[in-house]
């Protein structure tokens, strides 16, 4: 009887007790921590504040801390979930370092204005009341954040972007009706789902799959590396530069597509040469194989989770902060509704102590779904993802496609994991057409023939199996199998090596992030407009 089975299972061993308690127990002090922080918020709020608006900015800035704190749980998982999972980063020193840039990405460069429609998802001519306005971005920034939290509980990463896209939508349309709906912009955010996981997926593929042919499948590993690993690297910093650049300081820094571009490539010819001296340093390790030759990205992906987090910060931040300042704008500037809104310094550092907070209490879900849980990754498979999560964002911005980082980072995720299952699926259906072509009792000859099968070059082995058979032609070879007979083979040799049940989750929760997110806004909004009216 498996251990599974024993009926002694039924009876916890002592030993399970305390570990249940102390489970309880660190998931009561996350929420009491949690809890902390917006209480702390909202006392600031009321202690800074005056005039008889200040209720409401105490309420709107508890709301913000609480959404800063999910965006940290949830979204920051693309920016170190991959470090992670390829294990060239502890959990512990993935929360660090995403917590460390994070905060200073919104603070250093997280700008000193913000939309206060988020992405122009509805016409704030026609919500000219004040108040109106108020209770709809309350409604939108605690949807958003209620939303965020129930994912994160599921283990799901969604884009918090369309989150609060979505709390906007549902909440101005409980406000002003559908009229008030930019749909054209909709439109857009709509065509993402599809865009931005696809892309990222594609992109990530390639790269896994050039970095088999050049280095992993070569007979001598070592040579293709010392070619072909300071070119990856250099290319990763030429993407990262520019991604830094163009995104991450976008709102200090007034630097073209152009100059981007060229410092991403000096620091990519910079980063090429050191790569190339430390590969010779390495000489020996990289006698070790793929263990070797995936060290070689171990730096490159640390410097890769700090950017992605500093550029994250420096952008995500205004999901949090955006409508709160909108809220602070309005209401302590005279009620005046405006499509941007300055952003005072408290509001700033709420943003960025919550999404650290968040990342710490309940980050390690998420990044646990996206390091390990999806597909298995190493390093050079974590490279990929990373890649792809900045190439895909650079190309769409500049051809003006709304993208997703979530969704493109995840989708990377699964590219890398269906690749790898199609290369190993497709290898097995080889080895058996080999062993087809052989004589069932010729033993020496099948291992004559994998071995020089094995050590002919990729461009050379379809012609191998060509000769094979043109010299084995028998009656019982795969090219006389029947079709249902094929499809049977090809079940026999597929390798599933991403889980379906995570890719069906978090593509529900995609679908339905943007519909959630503005029911649940348009119920708060009318929840709170009555509470509020006199």
């Amino acid at each position: 009887m498996s251990p599974s089975s024993s009926p002694t299972e039924s009876t916890p061993a002592p030993s399970a007790l305390p570990a249940e308690s102390i489970s309880l127990g660190g998931h009561l002090v996350r929420i009491a921590l949690g809890l902390l922080f917006v209480a702390a918020t909202v006392l600031y709020a009321l202690w800074r504040g005056d005039g008889s608006g200040v209720m409401l900015i105490a309420v709107a800035a508890g709301f913000g801390a609480y959404m800063a704190m999910n965006i940290g749980a949830n979204d920051v998982a693309n920016n170190v979930g991959p470090a992670v999972g390829s294990q060239v980063l502890t959990l512990g020193w993935a929360l660090v370092i995403a917590a460390i840039f994070e905060a200073a990405g919104a603070l250093v460069a997280g700008g000193d204005v913000v939309d206060t429609i988020r992405s122009g998802i509805i016409k704030p001519e026609l919500v000219s009341e004040p108040h109106t306005f108020v209770w709809l971005m309350m409604a939108a920034l605690l949807a958003a954040a209620i939303w965020l939290n129930i994912a994160t509980a599921v283990g799901a990463p969604i884009s918090t972007t369309h989150s609060i896209v979505g709390g906007v939508l549902g909440a101005g349309m409980a406000a002003a009706g559908a009229d008030v709906v930019n749909w054209n912009k909709m439109i857009g955010i709509s065509a993402s789902w599809v865009i931005s996981p696809l892309m990222g997926a594609a992109i990530a593929a390639f790269f896994l799959y050039l970095i088999k042919r050049t280095i992993t499948y070569q007979q001598d590993m070592v040579r293709a590396a010392r070619t072909h690993v300071p070119f990856l690297v250099g290319l990763m910093a030429w993407a990262f530069v520019t991604y830094l650049i163009l995104k991450g300081l976008s709102k200090i820094l007034t630097v073209g597509v152009v100059g981007a571009l060229a410092a991403g490539m000096v620091a990519a010819m910079m980063v090429w040469f050191l790569v190339r001296q430390h590969i010779a340093s390495r000489e020996e390790r990289l006698k070790e194989g793929k263990r070797g030759i995936n060290q070689l990205f171990t730096v490159p992906l640390i410097f890769a989770a700090a950017l992605l987090s500093f550029a994250h910060g420096s952008n995500d931040v205004a999901n949090a902060i955006g409508p709160l300042a909108a809220i602070v704008d309005v209401v302590a500037g005279g009620g005046q509704v405006v499509g941007k809104a300055q952003i005072p310094l408290w509001v700033m550092v709420v943003g960025a102590i919550g999404i650290s907070i968040g990342l710490a209490l309940y980050g390690p879900r998420v990044i646990r779904t996206v390091g390990s849980e999806i597909t298995e990754l190493d390093p050079m498979r974590a490279y990929c993802i990373a890649m792809a999560a900045t190439l895909t964002v650079i190309l769409a911005s500049q051809l003006g496609l709304p993208v997703s980082t979530t969704h493109v980072a995840v989708g990377a995720v699964f590219g890398v994991g269906f690749l790898r299952e199609y290369l190993k699926t497709n290898w097995g259906r080889i080895l058996d057409d080999i062993k087809a072509h052989h004589p069932a009792d010729d033993r020496a000859a099948l291992d004559a023939f994998m071995v020089k099968f094995e050590a002919a070059k990729i461009s050379e082995r379809s012609g191998l199996l060509r000769e094979l058979k043109q010299r084995y032609k028998t009656a019982t070879g795969p090219e006389h199998f029947e079709k249902a007979e094929r499809k049977t083979l090809r079940r026999a040799h597929r390798k599933e090596l991403v889980k379906r049940s995570l890719v069906l989750r978090i593509a529900a929760a995609w679908v339905i992030t943007v519909p959630a997110s503005g029911a649940i806004a348009a119920v708060l909004y009318f929840t709170i407009r009555g509470m509020l009216i006199p």
